[in-house]
């Protein structure tokens, strides 16, 4: 559990430092957009109130507190299932990161009412419309990881068969 809580306190401060840092001190609010390797990497300002690309968006606060319960919730369900498989430091490595991720993310929802959202990558001709965010790339990678690294071990063994002849 060391591990797990460890990666999700580093992601956490992480993701909540390069928002203040990007949003904040770098005044994204106002200028909208800052190029910071064009065309590959640019900052873009973008308030998500929904899900994964603003799936389900609304701006009602029944969705906003709705969408930080299920965060709560499936964080606290993947600590229960580590904890209870007792699972290795890969696995809890991942589930740090997404807990971590998702945290950081309720985190924005609770104080701004949305998730602030600024990084945007483009390669090889194709531009990405999208914004994300520290906590995203964690969530994904901790999701990632979830299903390497666990289950490995757990399967109960079926009954043996007799060899024939």
């Amino acid at each position: 559990m060391r591990a797990l809580s460890i990666t999700a306190l580093i992601v956490f401060a992480l993701d909540q430092l390069s928002k203040w840092a990007v949003v904040q001190k770098l005044d994204l609010l106002q200028r909208g957009e800052v190029d910071v390797i064009p065309p590959y990497l640019n900052f873009r300002m973008a308030w998500n109130r929904g899900v994964n690309f603003g799936l389900f968006s609304n701006s009602a606060d029944v969705a906003r507190w709705g969408l930080i319960a299920v965060a709560v919730s499936i964080s606290a369900w993947v600590l229960y299932w580590l904890y209870r498989e007792k699972a290795g430091v890969l696995s809890m490595v991942a589930g740090g990161l997404l807990i971590g991720g998702a945290l950081g993310n309720v985190v924005d929802r609770i104080v701004y009412g949305a998730v602030a959202d600024f990084i945007t990558m483009a390669c090889c001709g194709f531009e990405n419309p999208y914004s994300f965010n520290v906590a995203d790339i964690a969530i994904f990678a901790g999701a990632v990881g979830l299903v390497l690294f666990t289950g490995r071990g757990t399967a109960k063994p079926g009954p043996k068969r007799r060899k024939t002849p």
